[in-house]
């Protein structure tokens, strides 16, 4: 009897390629921002980690055309490996590891995790995802019979929101404060108090929020003991500033090497952002039964200017 590939529930890869994934992406990284440059990482970025590694490095590349004079390599140690089984593609595990770039002496550092993406057979693996979590809000994980994390399928009718509707239901919030599934936080309650009392004379604000949930921006989770879930997900932002006559909106260094346009008197910012959550299960009264930011990734995208 044949089984095909792509119809078995196989792990997402072993833990040597996994390793190799990391240690493939860690190279990479360090040689891109060394010289600032965009294409020796692009083929080991993806999805939202991948649209702000490039744009970044787009933009520092204009500005910085010899490279990063203050480059320090990046290293991850002490890496643990979350490898779900399931069928077919696209394949994923999560790498939690400890960076070089938050040591405190003292106290805990924090925790870098890193989603690997393998789109088909024949692809390489791809970091999508990057989230830093101090180790005291890391839940644990559930576990299946060969002791491997489990994921949790995108439609799960099992949490207070499904995976795949956390992108819809969270540009919505931002938008109208409703619905209100999301428990109070910086990236939540506070970011749109931040944004309905921001306030500069002569300027108005506007902010656009868009879901961004397929492809290589789907939403990625594992179950937790407590039939909760940890889950990855990603989201557009715009921001538009309005100058009044006579005036202009301002420009840094980022914004104008990835300017296209001519600002005049409006200024339109794009941002991309991952969010890490820790989603109740249905019914739960943890945290009031509500999603959970736990950590919130954006990065400038675009500018266009008119």
């Amino acid at each position: 009897m044949t089984v095909h590939g792509e119809l078995e529930v196989v792990p997402g890869a072993t833990r040597s390629e996994a390793a190799k994934a990391l240690a493939d992406f860690t190279t990479a990284y360090n040689a891109a921002d060394k010289a600032y440059d965009p294409a020796l990482d692009a083929d080991r970025v993806t999805g939202p980690l991948g649209a702000i590694n490039q744009a970044g490095l787009k933009a520092r590349q204009k500005n910085h055309p010899d490279g990063n004079p203050d480059h320090s390599p990046l290293e991850l140690t002490d890496a643990r490996y979350l490898i779900p089984k399931k069928a077919g593609w696209p394949r994923w595990f999560l790498a939690d590891t400890d960076s070089n770039r938050d040591q405190d002496s003292g106290k805990l550092d924090n925790r870098w995790l890193i989603v690997f993406v393998k789109s088909g057979p024949g692809a390489g693996w791809k970091a999508a995802y990057l989230s830093v979590v101090a180790p005291s809000r890391m839940p644990a994980f559930a576990k299946d019979g060969d002791g491997r994390a489990r994921p949790v399928a995108a439609d799960s009718t099992e949490l207070a929101v499904a995976p795949e509707d956390l992108s819809t239901r969270y540009t919505q919030y931002l938008q109208k404060g409703t619905p209100d599934v999301f428990a109070p936080g910086s990236a939540t309650s506070g970011w749109r108090e931040t944004r309905r009392t921001t306030r500069r004379a002569g300027f108005s604000y506007q902010y656009i929020d868009q879901p961004l949930d397929s492809g290589s921006f789907a939403p990625l989770g594992l179950e937790t003991d407590d039939g909760g879930a940890l889950v990855f997900f990603s989201s557009k932002h715009f921001e538009r500033q309005t100058a009044a006559k006579g005036l202009r909106p301002p420009l840094n260094q980022d914004v104008e090497a990835l300017l296209t346009g001519e600002v005049r008197s409006t200024l339109t910012k794009e941002r991309i952002a991952g969010e890490l959550v820790y989603v109740p299960k249905k019914g739960s009264t943890k945290d009031g039964g509500k999603v959970v930011v736990l950590n919130r990734l954006p990065g400038l995208t675009a500018a266009k200017g008119s």
